[in-house]
């Protein structure tokens, strides 16, 4: 009876609408649709086009995950190691941004990259360019706007874990011989391998499902599975098409999730 509340909860607004949303894939809006319940699926994973949007969908995800993780690692080891006092003003610095709407904060990139924004005019003052850059309406908008956002995940995911690392470790590693590098390698590296993973799933997860910032900094040129269900809602009004494709974006979470504890769940086998 103490669970009923909670299961009730979950229910109502878990079970049921991913339910709906599976049933709603098996209908197909499209008239000449002739295929059965399965025509959604056999035109999302047969159609060269939407394969390809799959693809690009993972690749996105993926590039903006290693991107996150290339910056967001030595933020953490910043933060822990060599901020000292200035550790908690780099934290609020970090997680201010997530207060402001991420179309604010989209828009707001959209005014520097712009032809005679902010940093033209820059590149233009040092004599850099003699023509402005495009960054806007290509991939490179897109994974500025999306490492921006997902940052921040990345290293809150690393820091505790990292806060965690014992580094006498670390010492005792390079007493013994190891060099700077091989003791982050060996030593620290599978220590705060757990935060990691987490803080790769996380940020690959909300990449697969963003489109906001791929719609108003790709200006259509970046096509991810979220902007085309975007799209089916919104235009084409294909609800079982974009059904669908909502599922497929689902499973992809779910398997990171099972990467993540079948990995998790080894390494604390082996502790």
């Amino acid at each position: 009876m103490l669970c009923a509340p909670a299961l009730v909860l979950l229910l109502v607004f878990f079970a049921f609408p991913l339910i709906g949303n599976a049933l709603r894939s098996l209908v197909s809006d499209a008239p000449s649709s002739s295929a059965g319940p399965l025509a959604n699926y056999q035109k999302l994973f047969f159609d060269p086009y939407y394969r390809a949007v799959i693809a690009e969908t993972i690749k996105v995800s993926f590039v903006s995950t290693l991107l996150c993780l290339v910056l967001g690692y030595p933020i953490a080891h910043f933060m822990v190691r060599r901020a000292g006092r200035m550790a908690m003003p780099m934290l609020f610095l970090l997680i201010a941004p997530l207060l402001t709407s991420i179309i604010m904060r989209t828009f707001g990139w959209r005014v520097i990259f712009a032809r005679h924004g902010p940093f033209n005019e820059l590149l233009g003052w040092l004599h850099v360019i003699d023509r402005p850059v495009r960054v806007l309406g290509g991939p490179l908008g897109v994974y500025i706007g999306m490492v921006h956002v997902m940052v921040p995940f990345m290293v809150l995911s690393i820091v505790p874990v990292l806060r965690g690392v014992d580094r006498r470790l670390e010492e005792s590693a390079r007493i013994l011989g190891a060099g700077a590098v091989r003791t982050f390698v060996r030593v620290t590296v599978p220590l705060a391998a757990e935060g990691i993973l987490t803080g790769c799933v996380l940020v690959f997860m909300l990449s697969s499902g963003s489109f906001v910032t791929q719609l108003l900094l790709g200006d259509g040129s970046v096509v991810t599975l979220p902007l085309l269900i975007f799209q089916q809602f919104s235009l084409t009004q294909d609800l079982g098409f974009a059904s669908a494709m909502g599922n497929l974006l689902l499973l992809i979470v779910l398997m990171c999730l099972y990467v993540q504890l079948r990995v998790t769940g080894r390494r604390g086998g082996d502790a």
